[in-house]
């Protein structure tokens, strides 16, 4: 080859080809196969000309991988990391490098997928049954989930959960005066619009009123430690349900929640191990009785048996998520914090009990100190705490900024400084902050002044959390467990709907620098201006992108994005004095989540049918329109649909939907077939969700983290949330940020993992990001081409093609040889592929969204893999070689190692079950347990560490 100019020297748009899978050669193989001469001929069969941008984005061209992380560098070198001491529910914390390196930086952890195929995530159902182990045990309760995505949104998932399982006829609810207040303000948003009053006050206020819940701070906003069983006693005798929001380090030392008579208890998990990375993301915990299980919030982890009758984790309680509910759901939360919640739980692991209070301890221990140096001189706000001081003075303006040239940042309100110790605190500092103060102080002697609030049972027994405490230990359990995995690191995975496409490593780097992980969300301004023009600059790409007017950075994943667009839909209408337009019209096809956020948005939704193929029945929602006009808020759709298909009319049902007053929410999931060959907001939308953790490339992280931002048209704009502590306002809003409360903890959601998409977008540059979205839709094609002989592709466009995902449909292979989609999800297992989206958004189907980063050769292995199954599939209808419909290889997979050196009887050979093509023998990935039982794992719900016995 040769380089005929020095821009083929410098080579600025090297990731772009790294980025997708396919040369020259291979697009060119990859179209004939569709029809098409040209990739352009090829969008142009795929794409409606109605709904193309037919203009470049106002995108610079790629830059370099190198150059890319120069220019968020000098981002970077504009953050300042002081030494927080700010506390108000995030603190400095150190990740241990074993578990930094293993976890948080290894692909074979984050670019897993949430454990919906058990069988290929037993390593990651592990970790996370810690976590909740590690909860259980923490917060003295029955059950724990597997992480919500902050300590404010899971208050308000409590407030609902009250709501649900409460016997108290009020209608109010209370909030502890002592609530962090980012906390109330997200309780705020979330009780308006389930009908809710909030009350704030003391605990008298609790014990005097009637409330189906009450809402306590363990550990108060000021650092006070309370004993709340009493207050606690008085408002359940009156059936208020009772909620506590505790410090996950502070409950090593403390009196269990579950001891003081909760009913749920709820936290940010941050403090073990995570940074407070400008806000996120971390993972909450969220624990409660067994009795409530049902109503629970989120994913639980439980355990089951395979079918040897082996120990197997599992996703327990499904038939509670809001695919399966829809509007009945308990909640909307699809995205959790998995990778978080791992790290977090590892960080118990790895610590042991013993660590643990030896951390907490510390910490407790310089915060007496320092009450002891400073209470001579000034007015504390309590005598009993657990690592927050706080002072009142007239001189707290001059304390925090001399504190701040001393490079320490304190907590300031009015009169009042507060010091929060933490896990990085040292004798240097502790001396450093007692000269800021004028007091001196020493380190001596430890105290403890928790009294009979000091815990007095036994924390984090079970083996697991008193096995790993050496680097070589721990780097082995967690190899164990990475490797019972199937994650990108080892082969596609073709999921429709969630776009599981490349995380490159480079995209990765800057979240594990410091200026982006070690920042307070609430730290002074001046601090933040590299990370304020970081996610300004990402939103300037998001608006050229989409279209939008305004982008909302807050709302911390899908889920959170729909909510965020759903209340500035309602706001924007009452503003006009609108309150009754509360209908919203979604297609019967939508994800499962729009339903659910709807109903908890107080809408009343009505459903829209689809056509025979799989487009909006134009004349249904004509009717619906006109039958709801007067009262209609908004609809809810997806494009290109959940089917999988442009819908050449999108511009018309906007236009319909605008004539009888209503708005339009399109849901982002899909946007991987959008970017850059049209814009939402362009063809009618006027909010959409970005999946950042979807197009924009954070990974999943096995279920989380994401980013839901929004985009807006100028007249929604003034309705996205602010934020109590740190408004988020722009020149459309008054500098209070308008009044808006907020849909998460921290101003701009998972903050920290912004760099990401920033990196992603400006590396693939304004063409490489067109050429990304052909490649989806070209991948896509192939692959419904390639399979449609074997299996009917459900749903096509009008030239018969599909966008970038594609469904094949089961029924008729399963009427006629009684394998099912379970069976075919099952097999591929053996073949070494994760298997594509199971009976969404059609029952008895599966939807395969191969996305740009995949090289054809991978296309290949997965498409003959499914060829050869039906295959297998035709066997067992003819019965052949002795296979009947309850014993053969798909019926009986996944198979294990064990299994193929067990006895052997059955009518098929090992060499079939385990390496059924050629090119399996070549990289074999074994699951390492048989297909799980998931009734019995309901019927016999444990949802905490069984004993090491239960896996010999």
């Amino acid at each position: 080859m040769s380089f005929n100019t020095f821009s083929d020297l410098f080579y600025e748009n090297a990731f772009v080809h790294r980025h997708l899978g396919n040369s020259t050669d291979e697009e060119q193989a990859l179209l004939s196969v569709v029809g098409a001469k040209t990739l352009d001929e090829f969008v142009d069969s795929v794409v409606p000309q109605s709904v193309r941008l037919n203009k470049a984005l106002d995108l610079p061209l790629a830059m370099s991988e190198h150059n890319a992380l120069a220019k968020l560098r000098g981002m970077a070198d504009k953050i300042t990391v002081a030494k927080s001491y700010i506390g108000q529910g995030y603190s400095p914390a150190r990740l241990p490098a074993v578990i930094q390196r293993n976890v948080l930086e290894n692909p074979g952890w984050y670019t897993a997928y949430t454990p919906y195929q058990a069988e290929i995530a037993q390593g990651r159902l592990e970790a996370l049954l810690n976590f909740q182990q590690m909860c259980i045990d923490l917060t003295g309760m029955d059950l724990a989930g597997a992480s919500l995505l902050d300590e404010a949104t899971a208050a308000a998932e409590a407030m609902a959960m009250a709501g649900r399982c409460s016997k108290s006829k009020s209608n109010a609810f209370f909030v502890d005066e002592r609530t962090y207040p980012q906390t109330l303000d997200v309780i705020n948003t979330r009780a308006k619009y389930f009908g809710f009053d909030v009350v704030v006050g003391d605990f008298d206020v609790a014990k005097n009123g009637e409330f189906f819940g009450a809402f306590f701070q363990y550990v108060g906003k000021d650092g006070d430690v309370v004993d709340l069983t009493d207050v606690i006693s008085a408002v359940k005798a009156k059936n208020t349900y009772a909620i506590v929001a505790s410090d996950i380090m502070s409950l090593v030392l403390l009196k269990s929640p579950a001891q003081m008579g909760a009913d749920i208890a709820l936290g940010s998990t941050q403090r073990f191990g995570i940074p407070m990375g400008f806000g996120g993301p971390h993972a909450a915990y969220f624990a409660f009785k067994d009795k409530d299980k049902r109503s629970a919030p989120g994913r639980i982890i439980g355990v089951s048996k395979d079918a040897q009758g082996g120990t197997a984790l599992r996703m327990a309680l499904q038939t509670r998520e809001q695919h399966i509910r829809r509007e009945k759901a308990n909640s909307n939360i699809c995205t959790s914090q998995v990778l978080l919640a791992n790290l977090a739980g590892m960080y118990a692991v790895y610590h042991g009990a013993t660590g643990l209070k030896r951390i907490a301890s510390r910490i407790h221990a310089l915060a007496v100190a320092f009450y002891n140096a400073v209470k001579g001189e000034f007015t504390t706000a309590s005598d009993v705490f657990f690592d927050t001081i706080t002072v009142k003075t007239d001189k707290a303006s001059e304390l925090v900024k001399l504190a701040k040239s001393k490079g320490y940042n304190l907590f300031h309100k009015g009169d009042l400084v507060g010091v929060s110790f933490h896990e990085l605190t040292d004798e240097k500092e502790f001396n450093e902050l007692c000269e800021i103060f004028g007091v001196s102080g020493n380190l001596d002697k430890v105290e403890n002044v928790l009294g009979e609030l000091n815990r007095t049972d036994d924390i984090l027994t079970h083996p697991t959390f008193n096995s790993y405490h050496t680097e070589h230990q721990m780097l082995r359990y967690l190899k164990s467990l990475e490797d019972k995995d199937l994650a990108m690191n080892r082969s596609m995975i073709s999921l429709g709907s969630c776009t599981m496409k490349l995380n490159a490593t480079s995209e990765m780097l800057p979240i594990t620098w410091e200026e982006f992980a070690g920042v307070h969300p609430f730290a002074p301004s001046e601090d933040t201006v590299g990370y304020i023009e970081m996610i300004e600059s990402l939103q300037t790409q998001l608006k050229a992108i989409t279209g939008f007017d305004e982008i909302s950075m807050q709302p911390n994943s899908g889920a959170s994005g729909e909510y965020a667009g759903l209340l500035a839909i309602r706001r924007y209408h009452e503003s006009r004095g609108d309150n009754n337009r509360t209908v919203c019209l979604i297609p019967r096809s939508a994800h499962g989540t729009n339903p659910a956020t709807a109903q908890m948005m107080g809408m009343q939704v009505v459903v829209v049918a689809t056509d025979d193929n799989g487009n909006v029945d134009f004349a249904d929602l004509t009717a619906k329109c006109e039958e709801h006009s007067a009262n209609l808020g908004a609809l809810m759709i997806t494009y290109p649909s959940t089917h999988g298909v442009f819908e050449e009319g999108i511009k018309d049902i906007c236009d319909l939907i605008h004539k009888h007053g209503g708005q339009v929410y399109m849901d982002g999931a899909n946007m991987n077939a959008q970017v850059a060959i049209m814009q939402p907001a362009e063809v009618g939308a006027d909010v959409l969700h970005m999946n950042l953790h979807k197009t924009f490339c954070i990974p999943h992280g096995g279920g989380g983290p994401g980013m839901g931002p929004i985009g807006l048209k100028s007249h929604l704009a003034p309705f996205i949330p602010s934020h109590s502590v740190n408004p988020v306002f722009n020149t459309q809003k008054d500098e209070n940020g308008n009044g808006q409360t907020a849909v998460s903890a921290s101003p701009y959601g998972s903050a920290s993992i912004l760099p990401i998409s920033w990196m992603y977008i400006t590396m693939m540059g304004r063409d490489g990001l067109l050429s990304a979205t052909k490649r989806a839709l070209l991948n896509a094609n192939y692959v419904a081409t390639m399979l449609k002989d074997d299996y009917p592709v459900l749903y096509t466009g009008k030239n018969g093609r599909v966008a970038h995902e594609c469904i094949i449909d089961i029924r008729p292979l399963k009427a006629e040889t009684g394998i099912t989609e379970t069976d075919i999800a099952k097999r591929l297992m053996d073949y070494g592929f994760h298997a594509p989206t199971m009976s969404f958004p059609v029952a008895g189907t599966l939807m395969i969204e191969p996305t740009e980063s995949e090289s054809k050769d991978e296309l290949d292995r997965f498409v003959s893999a499914l060829k050869q199954i039906k295959q297998e599939a035709l066997t067992v209808q003819r019965g052949e070689d002795g296979w009947t419909a309850d014993n053969n290889p798909l019926v009986n997979a996944p198979h294990t190692q064990a299994v193929i050196v067990g006895e052997w009887d059955r009518p098929y050979s090992r060499e079939v079950g385990a390496f059924p093509l050629p090119y399996v023998k070549a990289h074999k990935f074994w699951p390492t347990v048989g297909r799980v039982d998931d009734v019995y794992g309901d019927k016999n719900l444990i949802c905490s560490c069984p004993s090491t016995q239960n896996y010999e």
